[in-house]
């Protein structure tokens, strides 16, 4: 899933009014900025592997340290403690939307998330229809853009062009993922999420600045 968890971070602002949302876009995302270092590290694997899923070209055997559930419950801990100076509904509140990155993926990746490292696989494959994950997702991503730009307004100018440009960028790669070719390589994928990761909390933050809560 791609842009259903920047949906959860868009929709979780009403309940953080004064968190960044780049602080709640990188928690949302935040099992997958943590998966490219780790591939670009050689520690985590993937494969290029087209009809893997009708969804995606890409083949996740191995990357128990970022999207195990044991993992997942530990990074959400670790964000959690991180947020903590912001308040403990903030801190809750940023561990859920680490916790809830897996969660998606569990209902969108074939049985490929681990429950620990070495352990049984998990996932119940909406990703196996290209139609119906389009249809998912969009939806998501639609209400989580309405109630952010329900809850928020913008200060000026920047607040009203730099938010629907960060909500048509996430559309032309979701766009782009789904019907262009696969990437060229893995070092390609994990140069490419982080840099993805740089760029959206980077722009998230700039975006938020220039917006007010209502």
């Amino acid at each position: 899933m791609f842009i259903g968890h920047a949906a959860l971070a868009f929709a979780a602002k009403p309940l953080a009014p004064r968190t960044s949302l780049a602080v709640l876009l990188a928690a949302t995302y935040w099992l997958d900025m943590v998966w490219p270092v780790l591939v670009l590290a050689g520690i985590e694997h993937v494969r290029i592997d087209p009809g893997n899923t009708a969804f995606t070209p890409l083949d996740f055997f191995d990357y128990p340290w970022s999207h195990s559930l044991a993992f997942a419950l530990g990074w959400s801990v670790l964000f959690g403690l991180a947020c903590l100076r912001a308040g403990k509904r903030v801190a809750f509140l940023a561990g859920l939307l680490v916790f809830s990155h897996w969660v998606l993926d569990f209902v969108t990746h074939r049985p490929d998330l681990p429950l620990w490292p070495g352990g049984p696989m998990f996932g119940l494959g909406l990703w196996n229809s290209v139609a119906a994950t389009i249809v998912v997702e969009s939806a998501m991503f639609g209400a989580g853009v309405w109630i952010y730009a329900l809850s928020t307004r913008p200060r000026d100018l920047i607040g009203v062009l730099a938010f629907w440009g960060l909500v048509f960028l996430l559309g032309v790669i979701y766009i782009a993922n789904v019907f262009g070719p696969p990437p060229p390589s893995v070092t390609a994928i994990g140069i490419a999420g982080v840099a993805g990761a740089l760029l959206f909390t980077v722009w998230s933050w700039w975006v938020d600045r220039h917006r007010v809560s209502t």
